[in-house]
């Protein structure tokens, strides 16, 4: 039964129908590196809690937050060991029924991750599989098989994890067990009805508890090719994304999301499913935004597209026409816990800011829903030199030491003070679990708020004016002429952003009001405006 809720009201202030999430901006929270709140140097509920005011003033319309469940934390909390409960080092049950009750009277909602593919191997699950005997029941929710070679010592086929090595580890009694990522993560049957049953109970849970939706991690995994062929191609990670793998993407993970749909559509609030899937193409992505399945899908084509005008542009029309044959919004993101930020894979330095404060601007000025990672409103780059010790990411020791993995992305952002970690935990603090740099200091939330040319006013600005125009969120874009090496575009009758992708400024009109610009722009003696080289600006049209 669903138990009666609060819901925040709608944050946005122009005149926007239709549900919340088609052109929310939601701010992910990886959770361990947020904020502390006990001063154990890792981040919980409770420092996620204390910061929420800051996230209400940033401008976000919601919050993620990456797993918080029971974990032995081989991965970062993406080996649950019971969806049902917290981790004793990240909080309690009451502190996130705490922490969801508070952003919603801020006007937040929370969506959380669920991590359907697989389980972490102290899951009770997989205890009692490993407890069997070979062929047992309990460990058909799992994927055991017997090996090749003439006593089977061989793994079943060449898959590979995706965080290095062979997918398979085999056990005392000789059976393996297919992990796509890390061994303390073996994947679930999911042609097992118990499987199924048990993910719309968990999805049940948290959803009487009061959370908006899920992130689902891994969405596009689930099933597996049934003979376990093999694939015949070394570093198969290479390939995720860009081609069909016989382990992600088959069209039987669509019948799962149907029932998950029809469960999050029983809840009042326009509760929301979003899919962390890795797929070919922009139209293989829509297949999973079907009106009956999810509601969103992590446009990673657009993050992982290089710093070019015509690329931005192929990305954006590719994107917009594959969700419109469905009738869903598109998603914008740049960085995530995942994969490198974006400061640094722009350029770094300078280079890298300057893109960072166009590609922003862009972002938030495109049709549909944008996705904000933590820190990324700060400029913060990524940390290349952290000692070989300290690297936690299981990609650095399942890869013999040659991928220092995704520990980089993930070190704690800066609050204010003079010494590292910067109040990342409660007065008098000094601990955190990744060590933070300490030239953070200029780039802390305390240094650069209230600096108008600042990275975090930046943002603020243009979330802002994103609630505020009518012709930003949902919506078309229609495409206005611009010089070469650059974008620019329409949004309604009176809005326009233009995007210098080039290494040299350019002339372009004054539309009208200057609303928002990634630098200074100064009159062309000609006539118009120079567009300094990697620089979006927003103009509000006035009448001429």
């Amino acid at each position: 039964m669903n138990l009666p809720l609060t819901l925040p009201e709608p944050s946005r202030t122009r005149d926007n129908p239709g549900p919340w999430w088609r052109d929310a901006v939601i701010y992910q929270v990886y959770v361990r590196s947020f904020a502390d709140g006990n001063g154990d140097g890792v981040g919980d509920l409770l420092g996620i809690r204390t910061r929420l005011p800051y996230l209400r003033d940033l401008g976000v319309d919601a919050l993620w937050i990456t797993p918080f469940y029971a974990s032995p934390m081989a991965d970062g909390g993406y080996d649950v060991a019971d969806y049902r409960a917290v981790d004793p080092t990240l909080g309690t049950l009451g502190d996130i029924d705490a922490l969801v009750r508070e952003a919603h009277a801020l006007g937040l909602r929370v969506i959380v991750d669920i991590v359907p593919n697989h389980t972490s191997d102290r899951h009770a699950w997989f205890r009692e599989a490993l407890a069997a005997a070979p062929g047992d029941a309990a460990r058909e929710r799992y994927m055991f098989r017997d090996g090749r070679g003439a006593d089977g010592e061989l793994p079943p086929n060449d898959w590979e994890s995706v965080f290095g090595g062979p997918a398979w580890t085999r056990v005392p009694d000789g059976s393996w067990y297919l992990h796509l990522f890390a061994p303390e993560q073996p994947d679930l049957n999911w042609h097992h009805p118990e499987v199924r049953a048990e993910f719309l109970d968990i999805l049940a849970f948290w959803l009487n508890l009061g959370v908006d939706g899920f992130r689902i991690d891994v969405a596009h995994g689930m099933f597996k090719e049934p003979t376990l062929a093999d694939i015949g191609h070394d570093r198969q990670i290479s390939l995720l994304g860009t081609q069909a793998l016989p382990y992600f993407d088959r069209d039987e993970v669509h019948e799962i999301y149907r029932d998950w749909r029809a469960l999050l559509d029983t809840y009042p609030g326009d509760r929301v499913a979003v899919a962390e899937a890795w797929v070919p193409d922009a139209a293989r992505l829509a297949l999973y935004l079907r009106p009956d399945e999810l509601h969103q899908a992590f446009n990673f084509h657009y993050l992982g597209t290089d710093w070019s005008a015509p690329a931005f542009r192929a990305v954006v029309d590719d994107s917009l026409a594959a969700v419109a044959d469905v009738g869903a919004p598109a998603t914008w993101v740049l960085s995530n816990h995942d994969v490198q930020r974006h400061v640094t894979r722009y350029g770094g330095g300078p280079l890298g800011q300057a893109r960072a404060r166009a590609a922003v601007l862009l972002t938030l000025a495109l049709p549909g829903s944008a996705y904000l990672y933590q820190g990324e409103e700060l400029g913060l780059p990524e940390v290349t030199d952290l000692p070989d010790e300290v690297l936690q990411d299981p990609q650095w020791e399942r890869s013999g030491h040659t991928d220092r993995g995704r520990d980089g992305c993930r070190v704690p952002i800066p609050w204010d003070g003079t010494e590292a970690p910067f109040g990342f935990g409660p007065p008098g603090s000094r601990q955190s679990w990744l060590p933070v740099p300490a030239d953070w200091q200029g780039l802390s939330v305390q240094a650069q708020r209230g600096r108008p040319d600042s990275m975090l006013e930046l943002y603020r600005e243009a979330l802002r004016l994103r609630r505020a125009l009518p012709g930003l969120g949902g919506g078309t874009l229609r495409w206005i002429d611009a010089p070469d090496g650059c974008l620019a575009f329409e949004r309604g009758a009176e809005f326009v952003c233009v995007v210098n992708f080039g290494d040299a400024p350019v002339t372009i009109p004054a539309y009208g009001r200057q609303l928002l610009a990634g630098a200074p722009l100064v009159a062309a003696e000609a006539g118009g405006v120079l567009l300094p080289a990697d620089t979006a600006v927003w103009w509000e049209r006035t009448a001429e």
